[in-house]
Formats: structure tokens, C-alpha cells, sequence
């Protein structure tokens, strides 16, 4: 059922050594779902009722992390695999876990058998078990069923396992979107009733979660589902219903990032939190001639930090997201010698693939945007000419025309 040729060598024999060492161990969670789905596993994570201080003993390079929940990480030169230890089931031994007032999981580092560690998982297809060496699957939770059945089922009351951990409800979405399974209604309906508490969450694993749910290729499905269940508002300090183009920006740049997934292309979360906060900056700096220079260059700051309230974004992308938004003025711009520095700032290429972004949200043709595509060429003729053609007087009000006053509302 699972070809041993998709799973890393190094994760088997790191569950080959601890199986020596008299241990319990197996393949868990997304890698063996992944494999079973048809799909590559990019990571594998490795389930043992060894304690993360006896694993550390057995593997040389490794390291106890983790605070909430103690795991190893154990590496090799270009591969990391993660342990961790079965944990108690959360109804019994409750003395090393540790609650807030709602219910959510703060410390847990309680240590129980597969059966018990099976329960703790959020969805019956993340609980299964499987040991590349006799190549044997424990399924405790119906979960292969599940698979073939193609619906994504929680394991326990969801309404409870969403109070533990609010980020559950993300993870139900990205599952179905990645793997096209559908949601079981007791999951729908404790994403509606416990959504509130991801503003609870801290800003850095909001981050983690964002990246997941928009850099992996299917973005532009979470982003729907996100929608629909009003979950956007805890990943993104925009609001997508502002104006009819606020939204379709967003999905542009959306699936501008999909598709770069899809073609192996480079992608950062910089380019996509420029793009899904700029109709949030032209709010602040619209005025009845369309934009304001000064408060737009004000506003810069107040915009992104209320998006690091919600996810937090690091400090090295600060840079590159205002870039992305200056140069968007200054892109309107084509005189003289403008359109040569332009064309060797560092951040060109991506302010110019969220031009082409805007113009297609703004649903405009024969934009600057086509300009830039020409001008981009090796031809110096062809440079100056295009200079030559454009206007002075043509440039004064540019950043009224080309799809400012459109994106404006």
C-alpha cells in the first residue's frame, strides 16, 4: 500500500535504530497521509514512546526543542527529522498538562502509549501509523476509511479539540484544499463557533500558518474557504469587501503566487503581504485628487503594523514591501532617464509583476504595464523610442490615470 521508495532514507533509519534500541517507533501524521494520497511527503515526522531525553541519548546529532511540546530534532548533513514522544491521551493524567481559562493547550509533556498518542492528533487521516521496516499501518481512528471516503473527519468532539488548539480549524481548511476532501459538518460548525479564539494565538505561528495556507500552490482555495468561514479577518489586516477591487487584487496576487508555485519559481511572503495590504495604503492615502504623496509615504508603517499584530512578519521583509509599494508610483513614471534606474533597483521585477497584478484586478488594457513588458527588451531603439512617445504633460496626472482612480473606488 506505501512504496518505501517515497519515505527518506534517513527517516527509516532513524526508526531502524530506535526499533534496535527497543523502542517503539513509526512514520506519523502528514508523510504517510501524503504517500497514501499520492502525494510526496516534503518532511516526516516519527512518533516513538521513547522520551525526547532518551532519543537525545540515542542519536548524536540532535536537540531537545520545544517548551509547549518537548521534541527532538534529529539531522543529518541536508535532512532533518523530527520525534516526538506518544502523548497521554488529554482525558486522563492531567497533572503535566497545562490549560487556560478557554481551554486551549499551554504545556504538554505527558507521555502515554500509541493508542493514547492516536487520540491526541487533530483528524483521524493525520493518525495513522506506519513502520517502513515490516511495512505495517496502525490505524486506531478509522482514518485510512476516511481516505478512501475523501472527507476530513476530527477525531474527538471538535468543538473540544478546537478549544486545545484553535489553529485547527486552518489546518481543516488547508487539508481540504490540498488534498480536494471535503469538511464533515461537526468540523464546519466548530469553525463557526470557535473561530474566535485564533486571535489568541501568538503572531509568530499565525506567520507559519499564513505561509502554509498561501505558498504552497493552493492558495487561491484557502483564500475562498477562508472567505466563506469569515476567517480571513486573523491572517490578513485587510478587509477584502472595502470596494469591489479590494478583493479582486487580492486574488490576483493570489494566484499570481500559485502559479509560480506550480512552475518552481521563487516566491516570498513579502510579495504577497505587499499585494494583499495595498488596498489597505491607498484607504489611507485616498483623497479627491486620488493619492495622496505625503500621507501614502506616512502610512507605509501604520499598515504593516497592524498586519504584525495579526501575523508576525519579519523585519527583513519590511524593506522589500515598502519597495514593492513605492515603486509602484514610481513605475507611472517614464521620463528622461527614470525608466533606466528604474529598470536596475533590486525590486523591479517584483513591483512590476504587482503592476501586471493591479492592471488585471483594475481589469485595465494597454496599461504602463505593457510598456514595461517592452521596455524590459535588449533593444536600445527600442528603449528610446519608447521613451520618446511618451508625453511630459501625459505623466503630470499619472497617478490618477492607469488605474489609481479604479483601484480608489
Amino acid at each position: 500500500m506505501i512504496d518505501n521508495k517515497k519515505i527518506s532514507k534517513f527517516a527509516i533509519s532513524i526508526v531502524d535504530k530506535l526499533q534496535k534500541n527497543n523502542y517503539e517507533a513509526y512514520l506519523v501524521g502528514g508523510c504517510v497521509r501524503d504517500i497514501l494520497c499520492d502525494m510526496s511527503p516534503k518532511d516526516f515526522d516519527i512518533a516513538t514512546d521513547a522520551t525526547p531525553e532518551q532519543v537525545r541519548k540515542t542519536f548524536k546529532a540532535s536537540r531537545i526543542i520545544g517548551k509547549r511540546f518537548k521534541l527532538v530534532h534529529v539531522f543529518s548533513r541536508d535532512e532533518l527529522i523530527e520525534v516526538a514522544t506518544f502523548r497521554s491521551d488529554s482525558l486522563s493524567g492531567q497533572s503535566q498538562i497545562v490549560k487556560d481559562d478557554q481551554g486551549k493547550i499551554l504545556r504538554d509533556n505527558n507521555w502515554g502509549s500509541i493508542e493514547d498518542d492516536c487520540k491526541r492528533r487533530d483528524f483521524t487521516l493525520n493518525a495513522l501509523y506506519y513502520c517502513p521496516l515490516n511495512k505495517e499501518i496502525k490505524d486506531f481512528a478509522n482514518g485510512l476509511n476516511h481516505i478512501r471516503k475523501k472527507v476530513i473527519v476530527s477525531l474527538g468532539d471538535p468543538q473540544k479539540r478546537f478549544e486545545e488548539d484553535p489553529v485547527r480549524s486552518l489546518r481543516a481548511i488547508r487539508f481540504s484544499s490540498k488534498l480536494d476532501f471535503k469538511i464533515e459538518n461537526k468540523i464546519k460548525d466548530a469553525i463557526y463557533d470557535k473561530s474566535y479564539l485564533l486571535s489568541d494565538i501568538s503572531n509568530a505561528r499565525m506567520f507559519d500558518e499564513f505561509c502554509k495556507i498561501f505558498l504552497n500552490g493552493n492558495g487561491e482555495k484557502n483564500f475562498n474557504k477562508l472567505y466563506t468561514f469569515n476567517l480571513l479577518r486573523y491572517l490578513i489586516a485587510a478587509n477584502p469587501d472595502r470596494n469591489d477591487y479590494s478583493k479582486r487584487v487580492m486574488i490576483e496576487a493570489i494566484k499570481n503566487t500559485d502559479d509560480r508555485v506550480k512552475n518552481n519559481q521563487s516566491k516570498t511572503p513579502g510579495f504577497l503581504i505587499a499585494a494583499l495590504l495595498w488596498p489597505e495604503l491607498l484607504k489611507e492615502c485616498a483623497s479627491q485628487e486620488g493619492i495622496n504623496i505625503r500621507k501614502f509615504f506616512r502610512s507605509m508603517d501604520k499598515v504593516l503594523k497592524r498586519q504584525q499584530i495579526k501575523t508576525a512578519v519579519p523585519r527583513k521583509f519590511y524593506n522589500y514591501i515598502k519597495d514593492i509599494w513605492i515603486l509602484q508610483l514610481k513605475l507611472h513614471s517614464r521620463i528622461g532617464n527614470q525608466p533606466y534606474k528604474l529598470i536596475r533597483h533590486p525590486r523591479f521585477r517584483a513591483a512590476f509583476d504587482f503592476m501586471l497584478v493591479r492592471e488585471r484586478a483594475a481589469n485595465i488594457k494597454n496599461g504602463p504595464g505593457e510598456w514595461w513588458e517592452k521596455f524590459q527588451k535588449k533593444d536600445d531603439a527600442l528603449k528610446k523610442n519608447l521613451i520618446d512617445q511618451i508625453k511630459e504633460e501625459n505623466e503630470e496626472d499619472s497617478y490618477k490615470k492607469f488605474g489609481f482612480s479604479k483601484e480608489l473606488g
